[in-house]
């Protein structure tokens, strides 16, 4: 079942400026968070010294504010890769909020990072660190839809098929016949989230779910 949204409604799901889950989201792996922190620290003290050196130039004060951007890139940096997220699949020019079902769960295995290291032998073999991911074909009366993967918890042992699943759909297609981008999805039987990113506001979500599939019943 697809309920176009209407624009403002999708607004009221997924924000302009990043939440505090969709920061930790973005923040990524320790590698990822390590070159952050790399980033921040050169380019914020090299710029801080430049700076003292430019003490009586007009462009001290530019050098200034610029080493205190790069030291703050660990805070906004997250920040503005996780509204570039939100910005993008808003940009589809229909969405619709999807209740079906789950017709297949799998796992597979994905390379996260991989690097070359000497064996006993002294030669050098790839070394490949992968991450279980799990996998949901999802669907309704009219056949398959599309599909969520994230990477696999613990508490994802209770996802079966058949499992009542909803989220929002996009596609720049009015009938949906193409759909571009999914949402995180809510499993209301088994009370989680799933998804690789969390796009949504939760509470907002759940409740306009409840209202709108309601009404969509008493139109029928």
């Amino acid at each position: 079942m697809l309920i176009p949204l209407r624009r403002y409604e999708l607004d009221k799901l997924i924000p302009a400026v990043a939440t505090s889950n969709q920061f930790n989201a973005a923040l990524g792996n320790p590698r990822k968070i390590l070159q952050r922190i790399i980033i921040s620290s050169i380019g914020g003290v090299i710029t801080l010294l430049i700076s003292q050196s430019q003490v009586t130039s007009q462009f001290y004060s530019l050098w200034l504010i610029l080493g205190v951007v790069f030291l703050l890139y660990l805070l906004w940096g997250p920040i503005l890769e996780a509204s570039r997220k939100n910005s993008k699949i808003k940009s589809n020019l229909f969405a619709a909020i999807f209740e079906g079902k789950v017709l297949d769960v799998f796992t597979e295995e994905l390379v996260e990072s991989s690097h070359e290291q000497a064996n006993e032998m002294g030669e050098l073999e790839l070394i490949e660190n992968k991450r279980t991911w799990l996998v949901l074909e999802l669907g309704d009366e009219d056949g398959y839809l599309s599909n969520i993967r994230f990477p696999l918890e613990n508490k994802h042992q209770v996802i079966s098929i058949d499992s009542i699943v909803r989220c929002i759909v996009f596609s720049n297609k009015k009938d949906f016949s193409r759909i571009l981008n999914i949402s995180d999805a809510w499993l209301p039987s088994k009370r989680i989230w799933v998804g690789e990113y969390p796009y949504l506001l939760k509470p907002a979500f759940e409740e306009l779910c409840s209202l709108r599939l309601r009404d969509n019943q008493y139109d029928k």
